[in-house]
């Protein structure tokens, strides 16, 4: 080979490793000389190019030679990162939220109506007693007026049927009522008395007269030695009791207040000083727990407006055991 041959291999050589340098210039490595050229350049001394450390690019093949081209990575060739899909992602779904509104609780039932209650007066007072009587509710003789004791009554009856017991009669209790009992006979809403009538005294055997026994705590209205009607009566207590003896009516006044006492004493029948025969809503309420003034009180208000209506000023009282 002459001279001319060997000085174009060198040239073809030199630019070679020149190409090669400027790729891996580019590439951010320093290259490696191989063959001659490596021997050239340590030849050359350079420490801080062998120093420094060589990295292959992660698309270059282990066993390119080392001046074959190197392409840039694009973005779109970057290795998925992990547990990613190399897919389109999926859009994530949002929670559902429930658009169904709680159900609102159904309103409480109403109140039943209130029929009677502590201070009424009337017929349906009087059937209510009558029929609390035929199921042993109530021991008394039917008076029209809702007090205290009938007020217990209707109490224990609600709660021997499973209802609030509040003493009051109201439209549930007052229908449970009518499906136990029958409808009451005029004896049994307008009975004599409580007590059987005593035997009249001798002295109410003539004339007109209002017969009254302390001893079945009754009255009899009498007329001829007959018994016209009759009714329960209470007398008063031994600090002022009732007296007793043969008197005669001497003043009728149907809207009577007492003025010792402020107390109403409707149809009032006078017929000794302070003393007479009315009508009393606290005997018809309470019973016989309580006591008069002095007075023989009447509980059925019925009958002592017939009486007080019939009774004229002059008729006889009697008053006896």
């Amino acid at each position: 080979m002459d001279e001319k041959q060997r000085n174009s291999r060198a040239m073809r050589r030199a630019v070679a490793l020149a190409a090669a340098a400027v790729v891996a210039t580019t590439a951010g490595c320093t290259a490696q000389a191989s063959g001659a050229g490596a021997g050239a350049a340590a030849a050359g001394g350079s420490k801080r190019a062998a120093a420094a450390p060589a990295h292959t690019p992660a698309n270059v093949p282990a066993n390119a030679p080392a001046n074959a081209p190197v392409a840039a990575a694009s973005s779109s060739e970057v290795a998925p990162t992990e547990g990613r899909s190399e897919g389109p992602a999926e859009p994530t779904a949002e929670p559902k939220t429930s658009s169904a509104k709680p159900k609102a609780s159904p309103p409480a039932p109403p109140a039943p109506k209130v029929l009677m209650a502590s201070g009424a007066e009337g017929a349906q007072v009087r059937e209510l007693q009558a029929r609390l009587r035929q199921i042993a509710h109530f021991n008394r003789t039917p008076t029209g007026y809702y007090g205290p004791v009938t007020a217990a009554a209707v109490s224990s009856f609600q709660g021997k049927r499973g209802l609030p017991r509040t003493g009051t009669t109201d439209t549930v209790t007052w229908d449970k009522l009518l499906g136990m009992t029958r409808k009451p006979t005029r004896a049994e809403l307008h009975p004599t008395t409580a007590n059987p009538v005593a035997k009249p005294d001798p002295r109410c055997m003539t004339g007109r007269v209002l017969c009254i026994s302390k001893t079945s705590r009754t009255l009899s209205w009498m007329v001829e030695g007959r018994v016209v009607s009759a009714m329960d009566v209470r007398f008063g207590s031994q600090y002022t009791p009732t007296r007793e003896g043969v008197f005669s009516v001497y003043w009728k006044s149907r809207h009577h207040v007492s003025t010792l006492y402020d107390s109403p004493m409707p149809y009032a029948l006078f017929f000794s000083g302070g003393q007479a025969v009315h009508y009393s809503s606290d005997f018809a309420a309470r019973g016989y727990s309580g006591a008069s003034h002095g007075c023989v009180n009447v509980r059925d208000e019925g009958k002592i407006a017939s009486l007080f209506a019939q009774v004229r000023n002059g008729d006889k009282v009697v008053i006896y055991w």
